[in-house]
């Protein structure tokens, strides 16, 4: 069954008609980064699916997601590092019997100029944000070809805008992306592989990083819905993009960003 009637719900949190959610029983899915932020609403929409969870991270979080009780099983891996990832997604692949879908959540970088920063933090930030997701892919694909599963990758809007501060970051959301529909390709028709494109999420972290409410809120404003998205809705796309609704959709990249930014010249037209 691919689908099935859940209750429905508005984004305060009230209870709005009838939805209909994607039944992942009994399918395995692997998610890096997936202890906090956008990860952790990645997670959440799996086990809300009905799926089997598995996250790696370099530290243990702090707590794990739970849903009906089920939580995501944790194992330490520095997805920066090959020989790490390919003994995760084997161990994966063993103890679960097989591997459905693959998702390359983990990334990130701070903030730094670029000629400020040294070339040995920069291989760190493409490595994170770029290798990982190749080392990922490598070791994943004979058991993603087995399955006849799928490859969700998480890039972001600095892919494809200038992203001063984070130049490094945003060059490697550009590869991930074309890797993304290089693999579409190279992989079909066995293996799906797609891409997620997030523009501002709010996750614990959103607020130290763009100050306080009303702050917030002037960032908020340049989105055309007018709020940032939610971790869950993230997941909510990467869940559609791995599920048999998007059977025919591969090697594309999936903007869920609000509309993206509203154009500055707006700004100052008199009749926007």
């Amino acid at each position: 069954m691919i689908l099935r009637q859940a209750e429905g719900w508005r984004r305060d949190g009230e209870r709005d008609g009838v939805a209909y959610s994607i039944d992942m029983t009994g399918q395995v899915v692997l998610v890096t980064g997936g202890g906090r932020g956008v990860g952790d609403g990645i997670v959440q929409a799996y086990l809300e699916a009905g799926a089997d969870v598995e996250i790696c991270g370099r530290s243990t979080p702090a707590a794990l997601r739970e849903v009906d009780g089920r939580t995501p099983h944790f194992t330490a891996v520095d997805v920066r590092e090959a020989d790490q990832v390919a003994a995760w997604v084997q161990d994966v692949a063993e103890r679960r019997g097989r591997l459905d879908v693959v998702v390359n959540n983990a990334g990130g970088a701070p903030y730094a100029r670029f000629d400020a920063a040294s070339p040995r933090f920069h291989a760190k930030i493409n490595d994170l944000n770029f290798m990982s997701a190749v080392y990922v892919a490598h070791a994943a694909h004979p058991h993603l070809r087995a399955a006849r599963g799928s490859m969700v990758n998480i890039t972001s809007i600095s892919a494809r805008r200038p992203s001063p501060g984070t130049a490094v970051y945003g060059a490697a959301k550009a590869a991930l992306e074309s890797l993304t529909t290089s693999l579409g390709t190279e992989w079909a028709p066995d293996v799906r592989v797609n891409a997620v494109s997030c523009g501002l999420v709010a996750t614990p972290g959103s607020a130290d990083h763009y100050g306080d409410a009303e702050q917030y809120a002037r960032v908020a404003a340049t989105i055309p819905r007018g709020v940032f998205a939610t971790p869950l809705e993230v997941g909510q796309a990467c869940v559609f993009l791995s599920s048999p609704l998007a059977s025919h959709v591969t090697g594309a990249v999936l903007n869920v960003d609000g509309g993206g930014e509203v154009p500055s010249f707006l700004q100052h037209t008199p009749n926007a």
